[in-house]
C-alpha cells in the first residue's frame, strides 16, 4: 500500500536551436517533402551539434523546472533519465545531470525502455516517492537520436529528432496524488522490429560493425506499425481502467509522436475528437523517450490543459515496450 501520493510540481523542456526541414532532407537523400509528410506527418525536426550531448539537453530541461519552482539542486533526492542515447555506456547520463546541476544529494540512474522510457522512469520515481524512500525526484526523457541515425537510409533518417523534457515530482498526501495510474508492458519476442544492433556486448564496435552500418537505428517499419497501434490501444485502455476512468474523461491524450497514422488509428479506436489529441510530430519528429514529456510541457504552456484536468500519456518503443499513465494536472 502506498504511504504517500506524488505531486507534479512543474514540467520543462529544452530543444536544440537547429532545425532540419524536409526540404533540407531533399538535398541529402532521395526523398521529398510530400513523401515524408504523407507517410509520417513530420515537417521538421531539431538537431544537436557535435559538441552537444544528451546530458546537456537533460540539464537544460531540468534547470527550467527548478527555476519555475525555486527548488535548490541540493533538495533533489532522485534523478532518473530515460534515454537510448546516453552520453556513454557508463557513467549514467543521470550522473552527468547531477554533476551539471550540482544536485549532490541525488541518487542517479538511467532507464532504457526506448520510446516508452519516460513513463517507465515515471513509474520508478512514483514507487520510490509513494513508499517514502525519497521526497523530490527529477524524471527526464532526453535524446540525441540524430547521432545514431543513418543519414544514408531514406526510410529512417526522416523520422528522428533531438530534445529533452523533465518533470519535478514531490511527496504529497495520498489522496492528492497527480499520478493516478501507470501501466507498463513489454514483449522481447519482437526485439528485431526496432533496435541498435552494434556497439553492445552482442556486436562490439569493430570494422565489420562499422562497414555494415550496425551502429545506426534499424527498423522494420511495416510490422512495427501494426504492433504499435495494438499496444498503444491496450496501454491507453488499461491505464484508464486502473484508475476507474474512461476516454471521455480525458481533457487531452498525449501519444508518442512516431507517425501521424498511428496517432490517428489510436484516436479513432478510443473515440476521441481530434482536439483532444495532442500532436507536435510535425515540428519535432520522433524524439523517443522525450516525446511524451515534451508534449505534456507544451500542452501546459499552451493552455491546452488546466489545473484539475485529466491527461493521459501513452507510448510504445523498441523492446518492444509500451506504457501509459493517467495524470491529474
Amino acid at each position: 500500500m502506498a504511504k504517500y501520493g506524488v505531486k507534479i510540481l512543474a514540467t520543462g523542456s529544452f530543444l536544440p536551436e537547429k532545425v532540419l526541414t524536409n526540404k533540407d532532407l531533399e538535398r541529402m537523400v532521395d526523398t521529398t517533402d510530400e513523401w515524408i509528410t504523407t507517410r509520417t506527418g513530420i515537417k521538421e525536426r531539431r538537431i544537436t551539434d557535435e559538441n552537444t550531448a544528451t546530458s546537456d539537453l537533460a540539464i537544460g530541461a531540468s534547470k527550467v523546472v527548478l527555476q519555475q519552482t525555486g527548488t535548490s539542486p541540493e533538495e533533489i533526492d532522485l534523478i532518473i533519465v530515460a534515454t537510448i542515447t546516453p552520453d556513454m555506456l557508463f557513467p549514467s547520463t543521470a550522473c552527468f545531470v547531477q554533476k551539471g546541476l550540482g544536485a549532490k544529494n541525488a541518487v542517479c540512474f538511467d532507464v532504457l525502455a526506448a520510446c516508452s522510457g519516460f513513463i517507465y522512469a515515471l513509474a520508478c520515481a512514483k514507487n520510490f516517492i509513494e513508499s517514502g524512500v525519497y521526497k523530490n525526484a527529477l524524471v527526464i526523457g532526453a535524446e540525441t537520436l540524430t547521432k545514431i541515425t543513418d543519414w544514408q537510409d531514406r526510410s529512417t533518417c526522416v523520422l528522428f529528432g533531438d530534445g529533452a523534457g523533465a518533470v519535478l515530482l514531490t511527496r504529497t498526501d495520498e489522496d492528492k496524488s497527480s499520478i493516478l495510474s501507470v501501466y507498463l508492458g513489454a514483449d522481447g519476442n519482437q526485439d528485431d522490429l526496432l533496435k541498435l544492433p552494434g556497439g553492445g556486448s552482442r556486436k562490439p564496435f569493430s570494422k565489420d560493425v562499422l562497414d555494415k552500418r550496425l551502429q545506426y537505428i534499424s527498423m522494420n517499419g511495416r510490422q512495427l506499425f501494426k504492433s504499435a497501434v495494438i499496444k498503444m490501444i491496450e496501454a491507453s485502455e488499461k491505464a484508464l481502467e486502473m484508475c476507474g476512468r474512461k476516454p471521455e474523461d480525458l481533457a487531452l491524450l498525449i501519444p508518442h509522436q512516431a507517425n501521424l497514422r498511428i496517432i490517428d488509428a489510436l484516436r479513432e479506436r478510443i473515440s476521441l475528437p481530434k482536439e483532444k489529441v495532442f500532436v507536435n510530430l510535425d515540428k519535432y519528429g520522433n524524439m523517443s523517450s522525450a516525446t511524451t514529456i515534451i508534449g505534456l510541457d507544451e500542452a501546459i504552456r499552451e493552455g491546452r490543459v488546466k489545473s484539475g484536468d485529466l491527461v493521459e500519456l501513452v507510448a510504445f518503443g523498441g523492446g518492444l515496450t509500451w506504457a501509459a499513465t493517467v495524470i491529474r494536472i
